[in-house]
C-alpha cells in the first residue's frame, strides 16, 4: 500500500518547512490583486505564511510578501492575517 505524501511548503518569512495546511497562502493575480487564500486554490502566484503574530509582523517589516509576489500588499492584508490569528 502506497503512503500518501503530505504537501509541504516554505513560509517566505522563516524559512521553515511545514505541512501545506499549517500555513496561509497569500495570492496576487496578474492584475495586482492581492487576498488571503484560505483554500490554497487560488489563481495566481502564492507565498505562504506561518499565521504567528511575530511571523505576519516581521513580513510586514521587510515586505518579504512584497518580494516573492511581486506585486505592493496592502496594509488591510496584514490587518486580515493578525485578524485570522485572534480568533
Amino acid at each position: 500500500m502506497k503512503q500518501r505524501k503530505i504537501p509541504m511548503r516554505t513560509c517566505v518569512v522563516t524559512h521553515e518547512v511545514y505541512p501545506k495546511k499549517e500555513l496561509v497562502r497569500i495570492a496576487a493575480t496578474k492584475e495586482g490583486v492581492v487576498s488571503i487564500d484560505l483554500t490554497g486554490k487560488a489563481h495566481g502566484r502564492g507565498a505562504y505564511l506561518k499565521l504567528s503574530k511575530e511571523v505576519v509582523l516581521l513580513a510586514k517589516k521587510n515586505r518579504a510578501l512584497d518580494k516573492k509576489l511581486e506585486v505592493a500588499v496592502p496594509d488591510t492584508i496584514y490587518d486580515e492575517l493578525l485578524g485570522l490569528i485572534n480568533e
